[in-house]
Parts: C-alpha cells; structure tokens; sequence
C-alpha cells in the first residue's frame, strides 16, 4: 500500500467513526466528542453528589419521624427542570428524583 493509499484509508476510518466527508470535519467532532465526553464524566459526578446530598436529608427526614419523600419538593424541582429544558427536563428531573430517591 502507497501512501496516498494509507491516506485514504486513514481518512476513510475517521470518516467512518465520525460521519464527517472531510478531515477537517472530522478533527472538529473528534474534538467536540472529547469535550462531550468530559461534560459527560462531570454530570455523572454531579449526580452522584446529588444522590448522596439526597441520601442525607432522606434519613434525616426519616430520623425526625417525617417521610422519606417530600412531594412539594419534588413538584418544585419538576417545575424548575420544565421551566429551563421545555418537556424533555420533566424526563430529566424524574430520572434524577428516581436515582436519588429510589422507585416510589
């Protein structure tokens, strides 16, 4: 295999893995990928905090008598993730009261 030949083999496999036609394309999603990724890495950070935050104030609740869940609070955060993200952030905002609360 020539040169140009590893060329365009290289370029068709960044093609492939990005779904880019030019290189330039590709190094630019390439890129944006990896700061995907690292957004990604800290939400999931972030979420691990807020279920272990949660965790707190569920057993505090609890050790006062209270109930493990507080629906008011539930409905505001609902409202909040609604309010800034449309529909899909009432998906979001159940995912994360599910993850930090457990099924009800």
């Amino acid at each position: 295999m020539n040169a140009t030949q590893a060329s365009e083999r290289t370029s068709g496999q960044t093609a492939d893995r990005t779904g880019a036609r030019t290189d330039e394309a590709a190094t630019e999603i390439t890129g944006a990928r990896e700061r995907i990724d690292d957004l990604d890495d800290r939400i999931i950070a972030l979420v691990e905090e807020r279920m272990a935050v949660s965790a707190r104030i569920q057993q505090a609740r609890i050790a006062s008598g209270g109930r493990r869940v507080n629906l008011s609070r539930e409905m505001e955060i609902l409202a909040r993730y609604r309010d800034r993200l449309d529909r899909p952030g009432t998906t979001l905002a159940m995912t994360l009261l599910e993850l930090c609360r457990g099924r009800v």
